[in-house]
């Protein structure tokens, strides 16, 4: 017997459609009739959060620190039943304060219908959106950073890896300049050639260009959306999103059919910050939406970055007064955004933190890994281009960077020769994760891949 009043084979139709385990996620539950009304399940949990996306709009501190302290199922049940304030209160051990929980409850019971929660499901079954939830593989450790504010669920649209990825966020002014935009173009391709994943908001301006910029280098995106996952906001990056959704990730915390509003986007903000290790501001002015993305960063404790403007441009006029007023950073170059996030130079690959490198077998520390600096500027600007998974020609090489074919040809000729650069059996380069020496005189140098 359900406990929502709806068949649980009905539930658990419309959540398989939305989750990638399917089916098989909750057989084995309803094979179950025995089970005690109290005792947990997957499908109630699941099923829980799908209501409490109706209910609450984004950022409700006082839902969220409920279903922290009782879990969904339970936080949804006090509201179905229409339990006291104080019983709510009492719950959460006076987490939550008796006025809290009776503004809480009289805003929420304005959204308890049941058939908003199943059509919720079902337009996310139909645009082919994914259910993500705490306690999945994909869910983003950074969310824990929102406190009592996480979102009680996630929907998504494309690679949901990718949260679990390093990303840096590139924000900034709708009605961005030609310097702006040029500015978000160069960092998030250089991002991505450091497989760095590409966060913005996919609005007009340096959002847009940050993920054209993303797609166009072969990197990863994700698009952190304010209204509902199957309405692409705003109408002319129809064609942009969509691509996104394809090639990257379309987020949302909000039903399909959720119309974005002023408040969902400055709570989308903060889903932005915390998705990402740096956030960094290209070009704000002294009302823009961006640099409410980075006050949540700040609040969370993550580096923000400010990129400088002309002193005339309006358009920079909310980033300098940042500079001046904020513990934020002025970054200039992909390199010192990598230095911001992560502690890197920007220009070497950092060492894979799940591959322990050689060992003598007696559990001693691997040896150190020797790097050798590259100082030409071009290959550096090769170096960039570069990535260690994904290989190039050199035709591509020379495109991305802007240089001669044939000069490029000798260029990732001396960086193999360093160790840089490999180039396997396909004839494609890609970029070396470990750097090692050249063969000495009577050496057999390693064979290529």
């Amino acid at each position: 017997m359900s406990r929502w009043g709806i068949d649980d084979n009905r539930i658990a139709a419309a959540l398989a459609a939305v989750r990638p385990e399917g089916t098989a996620e909750f057989a084995a539950e309803l094979d179950h009739d025995d089970l005690v009304d109290d005792e947990p399940r997957v499908l109630d949990d699941l099923f829980a959060r799908a209501i409490w996306s109706v209910l609450v709009e984004p950022g409700d501190s006082t839902a969220g620190a409920l279903i922290a302290a009782v879990g969904p199922v339970t936080a949804a049940r006090l509201v179905i039943d229409r339990a006291p304030a104080q019983a709510i209160s009492d719950a959460t051990r006076g987490e939550v304060s008796v006025d809290a929980a009776a503004s809480g409850t009289a805003r929420w019971i304005e959204r308890l219908r049941a058939t908003d929660v199943m059509r919720s499901l079902e337009s996310a079954a139909r645009c082919h959106a994914i259910m993500v939830v705490p306690g999945d593989n994909e869910w983003p450790e950074g969310l824990d950073a929102l406190g009592d504010s996480p979102p009680v669920l996630l929907w998504a649209r494309g690679d949901t890896g990718l949260m679990r990825r390093p990303g840096v966020a590139i924000v900034g002014a709708r009605a961005a300049t030609g310097y702006g935009e040029h500015v978000a173009m160069e960092f998030a391709a250089g991002l991505c050639a450091r497989d760095v994943v590409v966060v913005s908001g996919g609005a007009y301006g340096i959002d847009g260009m940050a993920h054209r910029a993303a797609l166009a280098s072969g990197g990863a995106t994700i698009a952190v959306l304010a209204g509902g996952i199957d309405r692409i906001y705003p109408s002319g990056h129809e064609a942009l999103l969509t691509r996104v959704a394809e090639h990257g990730l379309l987020l949302s915390e909000v039903p399909c059919g959720t119309a974005p509003t002023k408040w969902r986007f400055l709570q989308r903000n903060r889903l932005i910050a915390a998705l990402a290790a740096a956030t960094v501001v290209v070009e704000a002015g002294r009302r823009s939406g961006s640099l409410n993305t980075a006050g949540h960063a700040i609040t969370m404790g993550r580096p923000v970055g400010i990129v400088p403007g002309p002193i005339t441009s309006a358009a920079s006029a909310g980033c300098h007064e940042t500079l001046r007023t904020e513990p934020v950073e002025c970054v200039t170059s992909v390199a010192e955004v990598m230095q911001l996030a992560f502690g890197a130079d920007g220009v070497l690959e950092l060492p894979d933190p799940l591959d322990p490198g050689p060992s003598d077998g007696e559990g001693s520390e691997a040896p150190p890994i020797e790097v050798a600096l590259v100082v030409d500027p071009l290959q550096v600007r090769v170096m960039d281009a570069l990535r260690p998974r994904r290989g190039q020609t050199p035709v591509e090489v020379a495109r991305s960077v802007g240089e001669a074919a044939e000069r490029i040809r000798g260029v990732l000729g001396v960086l193999e020769l360093e160790g840089h650069a490999l180039v396997g059996a396909d004839g494609l380069w890609r970029r070396a994760t470990r750097v090692s020496k050249p063969a000495r005189d009577g050496e057999t140098a390693a064979p290529r891949e």
